[in-house]
């Protein structure tokens, strides 16, 4: 069963105007749809090594605040969950426990950074 329709359809890769057997088409030929379908597999490419590099800069950006932190003498909570690569949740229970002490400074918790060596000497 063949179909005689005939639709005016613009090539979505080249722009050329052209004549469609159905209405489901895109382009004007498989050259046109060859060149589509590589452009959009490099674009793909591309967008995954910028998608790639992108997570290497907030890595890097994570490991040089984690130097930062390393160096100051007192913590805030977040700061110090940080460092030890724990939950805030677990941070709060271990602080409930009595095993890392911290001092409200006003509306502030903060925690020396001896607290937290503490808990690698023993």
């Amino acid at each position: 069963m063949s179909s005689k329709i005939e639709v005016q359809k613009i090539c979505e890769f080249c722009g050329e105007e052209f004549i469609a057997k159905t209405t489901v088409t895109r382009f004007c030929g498989h050259t046109c749809a060859s060149r589509s379908y590589k452009q959009r597999k490099k674009e793909n490419k591309v967008g995954r090594a910028i998608e790639e590099t992108n997570k290497q800069k907030i890595l890097s950006i994570t490991e040089l605040n984690q130097e930062v932190i390393k160096q100051k003498d007192f913590l805030s909570i977040k700061e110090a969950h940080t460092l030890l690569g724990l939950s805030e949740r677990t941070f709060y229970r271990l602080m409930k426990a009595g095993t890392i002490q911290a001092t409200k400074l006003g509306k502030r918790t903060i925690i020396k950074r001896s607290e937290i060596d503490k808990l690698f000497a023993s």
